[in-house]
């Protein structure tokens, strides 16, 4: 296959024409993992347009959209401006908050210390937090009427309980995880919290609402106002 030299060249944009393709286009749903990337673009303010990719049509599932992620998961990305002047495309939330942050030189420590620290924790959610947070709200809010045994909801709260105790313990005498400055790591591990104690409504089983350190920074990130922006894109 030859390498795409323009928006045009990627068949996702037969599906989802791009009305603005100078800009990055984003496929998305606000989800948890969707709205890391819709929070980030406002953070930094790249221009973006963004498609809605609707799972109550199984949009994820069309050949368009397979063409760009072939794991049908959203979020993805065309970065028409990427490295080099050449078209990028990219899924997995975490390699896209990384890409945009190294573009753009914010969001992530410049210093190579620093840098890895904030990889380590973005590793944190994706291996664990979205994972563990993911399987109890299934069993929790979703598989609650079709599921007796009380053991794969009581193992995914308990796992759920020791990240939280994890990341409380990270932010106790920081403002956020990486301290002062705000960063992808924060940006992907905010929604999720949001997610358990609001859509999956397991903030008390979990024991979130006894996290002091979590419940100051949730606040804190939930109150800025590209978090406010991102957490309803695309509408």
């Amino acid at each position: 296959m030859s390498e795409p030299t323009s928006l045009a060249s990627f068949a996702i944009t037969r599906r989802w024409p791009a009305t603005h393709p100078d800009r990055l286009q984003l496929y998305s749903l606000a989800t948890p993992n969707g709205i890391k990337v819709s929070v980030a673009l406002e953070e930094l303010g790249l221009p973006y347009e963004v498609h809605k990719v609707s799972f109550d049509t199984n949009d994820q599932m069309t050949p368009e959209f397979l063409s760009l992620n072939p794991n049908n998961k959203i979020p993805a990305i065309i970065d028409p401006n990427g490295p080099g002047g050449k078209p990028l495309a990219l899924f997995e939330s975490g390699a896209i908050l990384v890409y945009l942050a190294e573009k753009t030189g914010k969001l992530m420590p410049a210093d190579a210390h620093g840098r890895y620290e904030c990889l380590q924790w973005l590793m944190f959610q994706m291996g664990g937090i979205g994972p563990m947070f993911g399987q109890l709200g299934h069993f929790y809010k979703f598989a609650a009427d079709k599921v007796t045994d009380p053991y794969p909801r009581e193992r995914y709260a308990g796992e759920v309980r020791r990240l939280l105790g994890v990341l409380d313990q990270r932010l106790d005498g920081r403002r956020f995880v990486m301290g002062e400055d705000y960063s992808i790591a924060d940006i992907s591990i905010f929604p999720w919290i949001n997610t358990l104690g609001g859509y999956y409504g397991a903030g008390e089983i979990t024991g979130l609402t006894s996290k002091a350190n979590v419940q100051r920074w949730f606040a804190e990130c939930m109150a800025r106002p590209a978090s406010q922006r991102g957490l309803t894109i695309p509408a």
